[in-house]
């Protein structure tokens, strides 16, 4: 069954037609053109897809489209602003937080979602806040690094 539904992206207003069983990942991805959320797992286990819906981070391999109509919704692709990087997004690239880039999107949606809460987190509250989001490649230590040098910088501007 189809069903048209309202989503605000990154700002913008989108209608859509979705099958009611379609993800929001689907959606963001195969017909709005947000590839910035991958779908690794399918299951919610590896944080890969990633987004803000009303303002929480949720993993959007779980919700059904239908289910965020109405919802503003945040990609990776709406944190930079103005073209100039959001400083998670810097950090990340400074402090060697990515390496084949696939997990990074979701990292960073929850690196920024913590920071707005906690500000100035410890290590081991930056290792839960992510703890939701798995890679392969760089391991946690560059990650980690880049959420604190994030932190700093977001004080910096404050």
């Amino acid at each position: 069954m189809k069903r048209e539904i309202d989503l605000q992206v990154n700002g913008e207003s989108y209608s859509i037609v979705v099958d009611t069983r379609e993800t929001l990942l689907d959606a963001l991805r195969y017909r709005l053109g947000f590839m910035g959320p991958k779908e690794g797992c399918g299951n919610g286990n590896c944080g890969s897809c990633t987004v803000s819906v009303n303002g929480m981070v949720a993993d959007s391999c779980l919700i059904f489209a239908v289910e965020a109509d109405g919802a503003e919704v945040t990609t990776v692709e709406g944190v930079a602003v103005g073209g100039k990087l959001h400083p998670v997004q810097q950090a990340f690239i400074e402090n060697g937080g990515l390496q084949c880039g696939f997990c990074t999107p979701g990292f960073i949606m929850s690196a920024k979602a913590l920071l707005e809460q906690n500000p100035n987190p410890t290590e081991q509250e930056i290792r839960l806040a992510l703890s939701g989001n798995l890679c392969r490649c760089t391991g946690y230590d560059k990650i980690v690094r880049a959420v604190t040098a994030a932190s700093q910088a977001l004080s910096k501007v404050a």
